[in-house]
């Protein structure tokens, strides 16, 4: 994904915009099956406003959608809070969300280094 991003001399192209997305996009739902995995089992990853015995599968997933989506954008609205295990998950979570935009800014502040 990160190989080439000087397309017709352009330094960002529609092409790398899609890819970016797509990216976040699967990241973002496979964290929220995660969170909506355990939530489902019995695993507290969410503090709960209301309890739900037994919650459905349609409201955890639309949930830990999303949980993930706020974490990895690092958004943090304050609605939702991770607890136990769910706080390990979502830092992880929140990592990948720093470091995917500063893997691609490195890379093209590098290719813009190397051609002049």
């Amino acid at each position: 994904m990160f190989t080439s991003l000087e397309i017709e001399h352009h330094m960002f192209s529609f092409h790398i915009f899609i890819t970016l997305v797509l990216l976040y996009t699967v990241i973002m739902i496979g964290f929220g099956l995660i969170y909506a995995s355990l939530s489902v089992q019995g695993v507290e990853v969410f503090m709960r406003t209301v309890h739900h015995d037994p919650p459905s599968w349609g409201h955890e997933i639309s949930r830990g959608i999303y949980f993930s989506g706020v974490t990895l954008f690092t958004v943090g609205y304050g609605d939702l809070m991770p607890i136990g295990v769910g706080r390990w998950i979502a830092l992880i979570e929140a990592m990948i969300g720093y470091t995917i935009p500063a893997a691609l800014v490195a890379k093209v502040w590098q290719t813009s280094k190397r051609d002049s």
